[in-house]
């Protein structure tokens, strides 16, 4: 994991004006983070200061009303360490309401999610499909196919058990029974990655590999449940109505109650090992997949053998496989897709949709994560003229991406011109003390969140009463903590829950005192 060198002091405040920061948010549009920032930009933290506006009173109609909190008591009750970093900006003319450690370079995790469905919706188009076929590379003679059977992924992110339960049926009905040679899986549309970021726990199923074919977000359902008076353990990929086996992919128990979760790959096989003393009185999540292509295949063997069909075990091919075209499933359009990839942070569907528009603009050369995020990053610069932001990724979960605040709005603000990101996003909820939505609030919110142990961002925009509207991005990380986690607390580190909840309180109440300013 890459890790900042030295952790900033936000107590080391350096002021600025309303001019100064103007000038640094547009000297931002051509500057890259780590060579050429500005000397005022590379000096940290920096805060707005310029005269206050008149404070309006805002009333929702739930009563809620809102005054401009003063920021450095805003901070202090959040109580997070680290460097927080933010600015908001008129949307009308790009003026800065407020800003604070503008161009220090933070990790954005899953913000980072709001480029991603840009890029892919503008090199791929917004009613793009991927498609998922199954081939037939010889004859079908009474039911028989004498050749190989290919399952050929073209990509589909969001390809589901049910999805090949459809493709099962299909082939039964057009009277497949048997076959005679291989069955192939074919997921070279896209390169094969055995996950996403390196440094996550071994069974984090937001974490999985990448290829050009995916199902169940390539994961697979782990039961584990009292039998006899033992533990039954079993893996599925179940669907709303059909639960098929899994037998590419094994789960046993160790004694002992750590390591939780170990994983290796024997004999062309996916094992897992579990903790006999970390199961409990039994329970279910889903793990990751690392052989996505041959796992997607085995759940359409067993779909298919549940419905009268044969067919050897699958083997991944090794190249591009043709054939007659038997059965077909398209995936939702992209737009669909971005749209809920905004809403439930599904990092698969922002790699892959990352990964296919850099191959559609040229880059099919582009066999790493980090190369295909450099390209995002430079199509940035050249279609939105924003320099400071550097992907490592296309879903924001590796926490070596680095942003700055000035250049995610810069980024909101061209991307709100343009008219194609805003619909996409996702209402945020505002919410009081106790977590519960805050019905009938006066400032309505559209946003992506981030969200890593100990790093949280927020951006988007927010309409006030009265029509006006601001882009903003808000950053906060302690990466000197993120760096500290116990490696038995990788997955849920003890203190990170109240951490988080501590970060999106702060970003609401910046949000309410900007409207309040800004009204």
């Amino acid at each position: 994991m890459q890790r900042d060198g030295k952790r900033p002091d936000r107590h080391q405040t350096r002021h600025q004006t309303r001019r100064q920061i103007l000038g640094g948010l547009t000297a931002g549009l051509g500057v890259g983070i780590a060579s050429s920032l500005s000397p005022l930009q590379a000096r940290a933290p920096e805060r707005s200061l310029f005269p206050q506006p008149r404070i309006a009173r805002l009333d929702g109609r739930g009563g809620t009303t809102l005054t401009a909190q003063p920021l450095d008591a805003l901070l202090a009750r959040a109580r997070l360490g680290g460097t927080t970093a933010f600015v908001a900006l008129d949307l009308r003319d790009g003026s800065v309401i407020e800003a604070m450690n503008a161009g220090t370079a933070m990790p954005p995790a899953s913000v980072a999610k709001a480029a991603t469905a840009l890029y892919a919706i503008d090199h791929l188009g917004a009613s793009h499909r991927f498609a998922t076929q199954v081939l037939a590379s010889g004859t079908v003679s009474e039911g028989v196919l004498q050749g190989d059977l290919i399952l050929q992924g073209g990509g589909d992110p969001v390809l589901q058990t049910a999805d090949l339960a459809e493709l099962a049926q299909a082939l039964v009905t057009g009277g497949l029974r048997r076959v005679t040679g291989r069955f192939l899986t074919d997921d070279t549309a896209l390169p094969h990655m055995r996950e996403i970021a390196g440094n996550m726990p071994v069974q984090a199923g937001y974490n999985p590999a990448l290829s050009g074919l995916n199902l169940n977000f390539n994961r697979v359902h782990f039961v584990w449940r009292p039998e006899g008076g033992a533990m039954r353990l079993s893996l599925d990929a179940r669907s709303a109505h059909e639960v098929p086996p899994v037998s590419v992919i094994g789960i046993e128990a160790h004694q002992g109650s750590t390591p939780v979760y170990t994983y290796r790959e024997t004999g062309g096989r996916e094992m897992w090992s579990v903790a006999a003393g970390a199961l409990g009185q039994g329970g279910s999540r889903w793990l990751p997949v690392r052989r996505p292509g041959v796992y997607a295949g085995d759940v359409l063997r067993a779909l298919l053998a549940a419905r009268g069909c044969t067919v050897p075990p699958p083997q991944a091919a090794s190249r591009a496989q043709t054939g007659r075209v038997l059965a077909s499933h398209m995936s939702p359009p992209l737009d669909r897709m971005m749209r809920d990839m905004l809403r439930f942070s599904t990092n698969i569907t922002a790699e892959i949709g990352g990964l296919a528009a850099t191959r559609q603009a040229g880059g099919a050369g582009v066999g790493t994560l980090a190369a295909s995020g450099q390209r995002m990053s430079a199509w940035v610069r050249s279609r939105h003229g924003v320099q400071d932001l550097r992907f490592d990724d296309h879903s924001g979960l590796n926490d070596t991406a680095r942003v700055t605040a000035q250049g995610m709005a810069a980024f909101l603000q061209s991307a709100h011109r343009q008219g194609v990101l805003p619909p996409l996003l996702r209402r945020h909820v505002m919410r009081d003390t106790q977590g519960a939505e805050l019905p009938g609030h006066p400032v309505q919110v559209n946003a992506k969140t981030g969200t890593l142990n100990f790093v949280s961002g927020l951006g988007g925009y927010a309409r006030i009463p009265g029509g006006r509207e601001i882009a903003f991005a808000i950053f906060s990380a302690d990466l000197a903590r993120r760096a500290a986690i116990p490696a038995d607390q990788a997955e849920r580190p003890a203190d990170a829950p109240g951490w988080a909840r501590r970060a999106r309180a702060l970003q609401q109440g910046l949000i309410e005192r900007w409207a309040a300013l800004h009204a």
